[in-house]
C-alpha cells in the first residue's frame, strides 16, 4: 500500500520530512534504513532531506551533497548519510568510496538519483517519489521491504 500526500510549500515539505524521520527512527533494524528519493531537478528531494535530518535533531545547515556525493550527520541516535549521485559517472566509483560501510544498524541512508548507483546500492526499504503539481508537490511513498511497510503503517 502506497502513501500519498499533497505538499503545498517548502515549509510543509520540511514538516513532513520531520514527521517521516520520527516514524523511521521507531523502526528497529539490524541493517539500518535505506530511502531512495526520486524526482526531477528542483522537485524538493533536498528540502525533504533537510526536514528529515533536522527532524532528528541536527541544528545546522543541510546542504545538497551534489559535489561531495555524501554529507554525513552523526547524531545521538543515528547516523544519517545523505547521498546525491546526480554527478556520478560510473557506479563503480561507489565501491572506491567504500559505499558498503555506510549501510549499518545505526544508519539512515537518504539517496538522491539512486538509479546512477544501480547494481552497487542495496535495495531500498522505501522509495519516495516527488512530483510537481502546479506550484506544489505530490509525494508518494512506496514501500519495498517489510521495514518500508512498517513506516507507512506508522504514518497512517
Amino acid at each position: 500500500m502506497n502513501y500519498q500526500k499533497y505538499i503545498p510549500d517548502e515549509f510543509t515539505m520540511c514538516q513532513f520530512g520531520k514527521k517521516l524521520m520520527q516514524t523511521i527512527t521507531q523502526i528497529k533494524s539490524e541493517k539500518g534504513i535505506t530511502v531512495y528519493l526520486q524526482g526531477d531537478l528542483g522537485a524538493g528531494k533536498t528540502t525533504l532531506s533537510r526536514g528529515m535530518i533536522q527532524g532528528l535533531g541536527h541544528a545546522g545547515n543541510v546542504k545538497s551533497p551534489t559535489y561531495t556525493l555524501v554529507e554525513e550527520y552523526h547524531l545521538t541516535e543515528k547516523d544519517i548519510y545523505h547521498f546525491d549521485l546526480y554527478r556520478l559517472s560510473d557506479p563503480e566509483e561507489l565501491e572506491f568510496m567504500g559505499i558498503r560501510d555506510y549501510f549499518n544498524a545505526r544508519s539512515i541512508c537518504l539517496i538522491e538519483w539512486a538509479e546512477k548507483g544501480q547494481g552497487i546500492l542495496p535495495e531500498p526499504d522505501l522509495i519516495i517519489h516527488i512530483n510537481y503539481f502546479d506550484d506544489a508537490r505530490n509525494i508518494e511513498l512506496q514501500p519495498i521491504s517489510e521495514k518500508g511497510h512498517l513506516i507507512i503503517k506508522q504514518l497512517t
